[in-house]
């Protein structure tokens, strides 16, 4: 079967990577234009398209789809499917109903639950007990399309969005293959999604970032391992912004005042508005590379009773 693969950041990398491995014929790739990144803006290559030129495959990078453009490629390659994983562009209805077998979506939540740009950081952020994906065939709506298999995983205690991500990804490939391996076999059976149940996962932004040491420990941990690797949960101390990477609750701490620091041997704790504490063990102090919490609070006097925002 001849797969046209679409995709664009290291998410998209696994399932690409496992197609190619399981016999796939993937006669050509789709993925975002080189884009300039770090201080000295040097032009860089979406991780996809560094993949599909390490395996010889045709690159493809279109600005924009309104202009037919996308279609065309379709023609000279004629696909029976197309895959699609974090690609980042709205396709086209003509584009979408072009390949015998359509376009094929791996989306990184439970459909419709957390349809949109951020699923896997919101599944942690409300403090989800299980996470998953989904394979959709794609219609023109955003993550609106027919669930065709969908596999969850327990989001554990203190993984974060970084840790759950990479986690997906290998779930994510896996998951790929089984799909056009039932395409291919025609045991596909679509289940259409139940809208009244979707929610919307947005894009975060760094408005997230400034933590309210009012709310609850569950809460607060949940935002400083939703938020990492970005845009990262913030406080400030003497005056200084601090990054909170990496956290766990302790509620063996005693009692303080919502957002009052204790030092500790395993990192820096921080009441809550509850009575209990979370515990960070991962820090990035102004002027300052990321480090071992309690590494940095060796080098950091901690006054009594500092209250951390």
């Amino acid at each position: 079967m001849k797969v046209v693969y679409m995709g664009t950041p290291d998410f998209a990398v696994a399932p690409l990577k496992a197609i190619i491995e399981n016999g796939f014929e993937v006669v050509g790739v789709f993925t975002q234009p080189d884009k300039p990144v770090g201080r000295k803006a040097i032009l860089t290559p979406p991780p996809v398209k560094v993949t599909a030129l390490e395996n010889n495959i045709p690159v493809f990078q279109p600005e924009t789809f309104k202009n037919g453009e996308g279609v065309k490629i379709l023609e000279e390659l004629k696909p029976d499917v197309c895959a699609v994983v974090a690609y980042g562009k709205i396709l086209p209805k003509e584009f979408l109903n072009f390949p015998q077998y359509g376009c094929i979506n791996i989306h990184g939540s439970i459909l419709p639950e957390y349809r949109g740009a951020a699923p896997i950081q919101r599944s942690i952020l409300d403090g989800k007990e299980y996470a998953g994906v989904t394979a959709q065939q794609m219609d023109v709506g955003v993550d609106t399309g027919d669930i065709l298999f969908t596999e969850k995983t327990k989001i554990l205690e203190n993984e974060t969005s970084g840790d759950l991500y990479e986690r997906l990804t290998v779930i994510g490939a896996d998951l790929l293959v089984k799909t056009l391996k039932a395409i291919e076999n025609n045991e596909i059976n679509p289940i259409k999604q139940d809208d009244s149940k979707s929610t919307h996962a947005a894009m975060l932004d760094k408005t997230m970032s400034p933590v309210d040491w009012s709310k609850s420990a569950f809460e607060i941990h949940n935002q400083i391992r939703g938020l990492d690797p970005w845009p990262v949960a913030q406080t400030t101390l003497n005056g200084k912004n601090l990054k909170l990477f990496r956290s766990y609750i302790d509620e063996t701490l005693g009692s303080g005042k919502a957002g009052e620091a204790v030092a500790l041997k395993k990192g820096l704790g921080v009441f809550c508005g509850d009575g209990k504490a979370v515990v960070i063990t991962e820090v990035q102090y102004e002027g300052k590379k990321r480090m071992n919490a309690a590494d940095f609070l060796r080098g950091c006097q901690l006054a009594e009773g500092t209250i951390l925002g």
